[in-house]
């Protein structure tokens, strides 16, 4: 099948269309922007900057994919956009460039994000993910594969969310989440396992009881976060692949780690 384009599109000089694209009534696509074969964008659709937007994507009526970053540091430059394959942009959803010249705002591939979703510059999202209708990253945020976002959560710049973790509707995250948990509230605070998301993901019995270790080792052991993991550092399942996703992870943050609520 050929590529489709509407007579009412903008296809900017310069713009590189791969095969089979569909691009709908009164969309733009700005000079700078590479669109991988069978990308579709729906009627109004706006991809523009320094984007690279991968293979089957899907972009739907009046989101921007690609603007130039809110930060007012921005200096001018090329600043730019790398977006994997088979990935969802709901309506209105907006995805900026990053702030400093030649630096990526980065997202995967197979992630949906419902409308009226924010990623802002300097992001950098895995794969898997889906963030609900309304939810937001500040700057900086680092969101690790099959992490799900409530719709209207907000993620504050530089945290990080880890695999397999969620974020409740309407919290406010304001550290990094570790692997495995959900968080809820404002501020946001760990309650309890993702036991349904990790089941969803194939998660045996046995490792789900690990990752249940895990969290009364950090959130009802009565330690504090230094004595929670050195003792998950001494655990005898420590070498295992759940254990050390939590190490990994707890030992790199930089905003702290999500304190344990009721």
């Amino acid at each position: 099948m050929a590529e489709r384009i509407h007579p009412t599109a903008v296809i900017e000089l310069g713009a590189q269309l791969g095969a089979e694209v569909d691009i709908g009534a009164y969309a733009f696509v700005g000079g700078g922007v590479t669109i991988g074969a069978g990308t579709r964008l729906h009627h109004h659709a706006a991809v523009e900057g320094h984007t690279v937007l991968g293979v089957a994507c899907e972009v739907y009526p009046f989101a921007c994919i690609g603007g130039k970053t809110q930060d007012l540091k921005f200096k001018g430059g090329h600043p730019g956009l790398k977006i994997g394959d088979h990935n969802v942009f709901r309506e209105y959803v907006t995805v900026h460039c990053a702030t400093n010249d030649g630096d990526i705002t980065r997202v995967g591939s197979h992630n949906v994000l419902l409308a009226t979703c924010h990623v802002a510059h300097d992001c950098v999202l895995g794969d898997h993910i889906v963030m609900s209708n309304g939810a937001v990253l500040g700057g900086h945020v680092i969101v690790e594969d099959r992490v799900v976002i409530g719709g209207y959560g907000g993620i504050h710049q530089f945290c990080r969310l880890g695999a397999y973790s969620m974020l409740s509707a309407t919290a406010k995250l304001v550290h990094d989440l570790p692997p495995f948990f959900i968080a809820d509230g404002t501020p946001a605070v760990v309650r309890a396992v993702n036991k349904i998301g990790l089941e969803r993901n194939g998660f045996t019995a046995e490792q789900v009881e690990r990752v249940k270790q895990i969290f009364r080792l950090l959130y009802r052991g009565g330690l504090n976060r230094t004595q929670a993991l050195e003792k998950l550092a001494a655990d005898s399942q420590a070498s295992s692949a759940e254990f050390q996703r939590v190490l990994v992870f707890a030992n790199s943050s930089q905003r702290g780690l999500a304190p344990g609520g009721g």
